[in-house]
């Protein structure tokens, strides 16, 4: 993909940054402000899981400046020798991010390899024009009237985090007997679902194909008509569920170390910020953006209130795959 882009992009003579990012997740209007401030071009590249992108840095794609993993990818990536250092003396846009989300940053303590992106949650979207009767919870997921028309993420943890705060777990249990609890809920959700999608369940629930997903709001609600965004709802149950906190690191590969740092600062800049909150509807951990955004969040701090943020599972993260793999084999 990289090569790809690298002929396609050829005769253009701009300074070149490579970004690996999550689907969806940096509106075109932030890209195109820091290119024109920089003279730059910024090559951009997505992937739907931290699995994914792991993997793919792992196997040896290389290329990119940066990349945006959750928290327990961080301490994985800083663990595996895979990011380079934060030169903050390049980012003092730096003190503009929520000391208090920086203070509880364990994962990586002074932020020495990561800034944070954004601070969220996934969850659960139902389409009311074709659901009428459900709690805003996930035993929406044992309606056998809703067999078919119903997805979950594939994503291990984010489906199990979800179980586990159904049952009053933590999203980070590492109790065989609560993780087969958990592995129970989900098999009767499995009863119900299509499939696990983390790639498509937007534009199916804009179709009209799908009726009740879990994913991350800005998927869905970027994919539909204004119009009919008003049948949309998506909630945060109230037991909670994974909460992440994407950041930004600078591959240990880089080519383009300085020009990633410019990019790190851009995004915190409070007008670049304020942009992309309002666009994707997120709540600001940028604090002088949350004055001058104009748009208020699809959900709240407050929404986040009985959320748990993953964090490294260690060695222990083979109770998970060996869960997960039962549950997508059955």
């Amino acid at each position: 993909m990289i090569a790809a882009m690298c002929l396609f992009s050829c005769g253009d003579s701009r300074e070149k940054l490579y970004i690996y990012n999550w689907t969806y997740y940096t509106p075109e209007e932030v890209i195109k402000g820091f290119e024109e401030k920089y003279n730059v071009k910024v090559i951009y590249d997505e992937f739907a899981s931290n699995e994914e992108m792991f993997a793919k840095l792992k196997a040896g794609g290389s290329g990119y400046d940066i990349t945006f993993p959750s928290a327990d990818y961080v301490s994985i990536m800083i663990k595996e020798g895979m990011v380079e250092k934060i030169d903050k003396s390049q980012i003092p846009n730096f003190n503009n991010i929520d000391p208090e989300l920086l203070n509880s940053i364990e994962y990586d303590k002074g932020c020495e390899y990561s800034v944070p992106y954004f601070k969220g949650a996934s969850g659960v979207a139902v389409n009311k024009k074709f659901v009428k009767d459900y709690n805003r919870d996930m035993s929406v997921y044992l309606k056998p009237e809703l067999k078919g028309r119903m997805t979950l993420l594939d994503d291990m943890r984010e489906v199990m985090g979800f179980a586990l705060k159904a049952n009053g777990y933590s999203v980070n249990t590492i109790n065989p007997a609560e993780l087969e609890t958990a592995k129970d809920l989900i098999l009767k959700w499995r009863e119900n679902i299509l499939k696990f999608d983390a790639e498509s369940f937007g534009k199916g629930f804009a179709s009209g194909e799908f009726w009740v997903v879990q994913g991350y709001q800005e998927s869905i609600l970027l994919e539909m008509e204004e119009s009919a965004k008003a049948d949309v709802d998506f909630f945060i149950p109230e037991a909670g569920g994974p909460l992440y906190i994407d950041s930004m690191v600078i591959l240990k590969d880089s080519k383009n170390k300085d020009l990633a740092h410019k990019f790190i600062n851009y995004i915190h800049e409070p007008e670049a910020h304020a942009k992309f909150v309002d666009y994707f509807g997120f709540p600001s951990i940028n604090v002088p953006a949350r004055s001058i955004r104009t748009g208020k969040p699809v959900y709240t701090e407050d929404d986040l209130k009985n959320c748990e943020l993953k964090l490294d599972l260690g060695e222990n993260l083979e109770l998970y795959n060996k869960i997960w793999e039962e549950i997508k084999v059955k």
